[in-house]
């Protein structure tokens, strides 16, 4: 199974932003990283494993002057907070790298340098919409009302001297390189997004300084300026291998570089297969051979936040849970291509039915009737049986498909192939029937052969294991009193050593929980942490009131629905034709709304907010569904949704890009 021994294989994380700590959806990036790094090491790759902290921008800034600090002083605590959460989730980086380090920064200024003098990089005027947040420049034709395509928050004018990267001059190449290297981007939802979205409309140069704060790196030939973020964040993976602009590189960047996968949240995508390859072609070092846009871990119905208060933290889930069973959770729960859910709910529902039940189960059973049986002694007979063959064609089978499935990164269809082992295991004591077979002496050594086919297998399993949760992995294996099998070996089914002694008392791996149990703990843990924050206001019946910055909504939510009721409703994109006000009414507009091949009349109750030449030509979503009710003596088929805040300010709800009229909105 070895691929190729000894083979360089470079794994890069995105580094995380040091504006506050990371959660769950932060942290589970850093733990899919490390799941493939074991496994290539598992397949006799020489694996460098990358990750670390960004640590520049105008956010940063701000924060610190908020905490009354130096940024030097708050990112150095926000650093530390990060590794420490990565060093808590058993992730194995061989090094974590800070964009505040020495060698970083000076490799930066020489590249922007270099970038100038050779053309690419030409200084000019930025007056537009900056996202503070994002650290990102929009022109209006990207902004969506106002907020940051992005992530949705306010945009604020700015005009300011900035040096501008000629991305337009390398766009064809890049386009040229995706179209020829279809493993570059992944999955292709992303490749697909990136070319007709953002490179095949053509590319606008990239404001890549700033002059409004100071808390950069500076250009060293116009120390005014410092470098814009993107353009400092993303070499990190050069430069923490050893790369210089001058050509003297280390070693290590001679051995890893090309990286062989940076693993990203698909938020940055366009960040890292766009500006990322552009920068290095202008530098003339080889792209990376693949960009991983993974989906994001939702709590609910959205993405994890502080300002939505959804928030879970990787510590607070390994007090409840221990750091296996969160690995365990975040990477098999988490789709290829789609967005994950986590809750308490769920996390408890997969401990106590796979880790408890499934894995921990049938290793205490295993072990316990060795023990009970054969006072721990573990011996093939060669007694076959029925259910053999299939057992063993199982397990080997599950290897080769659990290495296939990473080696597609499909790393959630590679734990299910694994756990496949361990059911069939526990199918294999009912069909065998253990506790029977021992009541017959002549069937001691049957009894003898099924025990010894039930610790290989579990042997194996636990080998697979270890990628995704090593200390599991490990217990098992020390209660089995073996060694780890190599990938290479695991194509036999019998090298369990013949006549190996078990544990006298296996270890409970995994313990049930009980769900209200664990909901009351989180309940008193929540209400604990408001009251250490002074924070009782809108408390009420014990519930702790919903995290809120100034002037920030608390939602008053409706009752819950089931799925089923949701699925009644039809939305489609709808494109005004037509408004105009309608007679005796104060609050009516009637638009004639074209949905696809038909077009309907709407009246909606938003005149104060808009007037009736600025709807035609607009792309609205639609209720289209509704029953046709009649509104100031005139007939309404259908609704524009919007959005209303708690002062009444009220905006309707629009594509974020241009779709045909009478697509669904799903």
């Amino acid at each position: 199974m070895c691929k190729k021994c000894s083979q360089p294989y470079y794994i890069t994380t995105a580094i995380a932003y040091t504006s506050g700590k990371p959660h769950i959806g932060n942290t589970y990036e850093i733990v899919l990283a490390d799941a493939i790094a074991r496994n290539k090491r598992e397949q006799g790759y020489d694996v460098f494993f990358q990750t670390g902290t960004d640590e520049h921008g105008q956010k940063i800034e701000l924060k610190a002057q908020e905490a009354g600090i130096t940024p030097k002083e708050f990112v150095d605590n926000v650093a530390g907070e990060i590794k420490r959460i990565w060093d808590l989730m058993n992730t194995s980086y061989d090094k974590f790298i800070r964009t505040t380090d020495e060698d970083h920064e000076k490799q930066v200024q020489k590249i922007f340098r270099k970038l100038y003098e050779q053309g690419d990089i030409y200084k000019g005027e930025y007056e537009g919409l900056y996202c503070t947040p994002c650290e990102s420049f929009w022109t209006p034709s990207q902004v969506v009302d106002g907020k940051c395509p992005d992530c949705g928050r306010p945009l604020q004018p700015a005009k300011e001297e900035a040096y501008f990267f000629r991305m337009s001059k390398y766009a064809q190449r890049l386009i040229d390189h995706i179209n020829t290297h279809p493993e570059f981007i992944q999955p292709v939802s992303r490749k697909n997004e990136m070319m007709n979205n953002f490179l095949l409309p053509g590319l606008q140069d990239l404001c890549v300084s700033r002059t409004s704060f100071k808390w950069g790196i500076p250009v060293d030939f116009d120390p005014k300026h410092v470098t814009y973020v993107w353009l400092d964040a993303l070499t990190n993976y050069i430069t923490g291998i050893g790369y210089d602009c001058d050509g003297n590189h280390g070693e290590r960047y001679k051995k890893y570089w090309p990286a062989d996968l940076h693993l990203i949240g698909k938020d940055i995508i366009r960040f890292h297969t766009i500006y990322w390859p552009i920068f290095l072609m202008a530098l003339g070092v080889p792209l990376p051979k693949q960009v991983f846009g993974h989906p994001w871990l939702l709590q609910g119905d959205g993405k994890m936040s502080k300002s939505r208060g959804n928030v879970l933290y990787a510590d607070t889930l390994v007090d409840f849970f221990g750091v296996d069973a969160v690995r365990y959770f975040v990477l098999h729960e988490m789709p290829f291509d789609n967005d994950g859910v986590i809750s308490w709910e769920l996390m408890v529902e997969r401990m106590n039915s796979d880790l408890a039940n499934i894995l921990g189960n049938l290793v205490n059973r295993t072990v316990s009737m060795t023990n009970k049986y054969f006072g721990g002694v573990v011996e093939n007979k060669g007694v076959s049986g029925e259910f053999d063959e299939d057992l063993k064609n199982t397990v080997l089978e599950a290897v080769k498909k659990a290495d296939e499935k990473m080696d597609k990164l499909r790393v959630a269809d590679a734990i299910t192939e694994i756990f496949g082992i361990f059911r069939r295991s526990n199918k294999y004591i009912d069909e065998t029937m253990p506790w029977t077979l021992a009541k017959d002496e002549a069937k001691k050594d049957r009894l003898a052969t099924v025990l010894y086919n039930l610790t290989e297998a579990i042997t194996i399993g636990a080998s697979l294991l270890y990628s995704f949760m090593p200390e599991t992995s490990e217990k098992i294996l020390a209660q089995l009193n073996t060694e780890k099998r190599a990938l290479s070996d695991m194509d036999r089914f019998g090298l369990y050593p013949d006549g190996n002694k078990v544990t006298e008392k296996p270890e409970i791996l995994f313990a049930r929980m009980d769900i209200k149990e664990v909901l009351a703990k989180v309940e008193a843990m929540h209400a604990a942490e408001e009251k250490a924050a002074g924070n009782t206001d809108g408390a009420a019946d014990g519930e702790a009131p919903a995290e809120s910055a100034p002037g920030e909504i608390v939602p008053e939510h409706k009752p819950e629905i089931e799925y089923d009721d949701f699925a009644k409703l039809e939305f489609r994109i709808g494109e005004i034709v037509k408004c105009e006000e309608v007679p005796k009414s104060k609050k009516l507009l009637c638009s004639q709304v074209k949905i696809g091949s038909e077009t309907r009349q709407i009246l909606s109750g938003i005149k104060k907010w808009y007037k009736p030449e600025d709807m035609v030509g607009r792309k609205v979503m639609v209720a289209v569904n509704l029953k046709p009710a009649k509104l100031a003596g005139m007939m309404s088929e259908g609704m524009l949704l919007c959005a209303e805040d708690d002062e009444g300010n009220l905006a309707l709800m629009s594509p974020e890009k241009d779709i045909k009229s009478g697509s669904e909105v799903c």
